[in-house]
């Protein structure tokens, strides 16, 4: 006779946590001794705007999902996910995450966030990406959705790197934009002359030396560009990089008379606040 567990005990068992989605890695490629990008499998139910962050991981060692937010690079209508990463040697996930191969399964929790949208910014004509290192992640994603082709008609990326080959993520994915498909069919064969790519670095010699923030404060960023310098009535921007540079960045805006917006309160800039290890 089977045994039937009392009320009083089946109240004491307490149910198994859900783990994250496990998906499946599908391409790695590594820049520099610091820097990767990956692609994985994309959950049928996971919808997202450009420029959101998801958490994503592998199991820990004690059997417990170990977890950090991440950009996702691919934008809203890819198939599926790109993230684009750092290496740390002694780092509790990216320690592990570096050596992944295609083949090899990650979990990721499918519930975006974040406030590098478009629904955070009020109607501008002119919309400047400033970023950091893996900074450029949500650009990636931003960059390649239509929407930002149709809302402004400028718009700027600025990517300062300490060295040279840090900036072969977003290069290669600058050169390739100029040639989507997707893009070309929908916003015209031109549409990639609204973009303007503005790569620094900050040790390694370089066509263009220096932080983003002393060459605007100098003038010679707004200059090299052929633009004008920031007006609330006009510019809109979006700040992604390590937390120094946001602050000051972020000073500097408000500076040019922009205000920081949210997605219940759109204004002229936002800030990305999810960091990793």
């Amino acid at each position: 006779m089977n045994k039937v567990t009392s009320v009083t005990e089946a109240q004491k068992i307490k149910p198994v946590p859900t783990l994250p989605d496990a998906q499946t890695v599908t391409e790695v490629k590594h820049y520099t001794d610091r820097l990767f990008s990956f692609r994985c499998t994309r959950p049928a139910s996971l919808r997202f705007r450009s420029g959101e962050f998801v958490m994503i991981g592998l199991m820990g060692d004690n059997d417990k999902p170990l977890l950090r937010a991440y950009s996702i690079a691919s934008p809203s209508w890819d198939e599926e996910l790109e993230f684009y990463s750092i290496k740390v040697a002694d780092g509790p996930l990216t320690s592990k995450l570096q050596h992944i191969k295609a083949g090899d399964e990650i979990i990721l929790r499918p519930k975006p966030v974040g406030t590098l949208v478009h629904d955070a910014l009020l109607p501008g004509k002119r919309l400047w990406f400033f970023a950091t290192g893996t900074g450029f992640a949500p650009f990636a994603s931003l960059l390649r959705d239509p929407q930002t082709y149709e809302d402004y008609d400028e718009i700027i990326i600025t990517h300062t790197c300490r060295e040279v080959g840090e900036l072969t993520y977003g290069r290669d994915l600058i050169d390739s934009i100029k040639t989507d498909e997707l893009l070309h069919e929908l916003m015209g064969a031109h549409f990639h002359e609204k973009l303007k790519y503005y790569p620094t670095t900050t040790r390694e010699e370089s066509p263009k030396m220096g932080r983003i923030t002393d060459l605007m404060r100098s003038g010679e960023a707004f200059t090299d560009l052929g633009v004008t310098t920031l007006n609330p009535d006009t510019d809109r921007a979006m700040i992604c990089g390590n937390l120094a540079f946001n602050l000051e960045l972020k000073e500097m805006l408000e500076e040019y008379g922009l205000e920081e917006g949210a997605n219940s309160d759109p204004k002229h800039y936002v800030v990305e606040k999810a960091f990793l290890d």
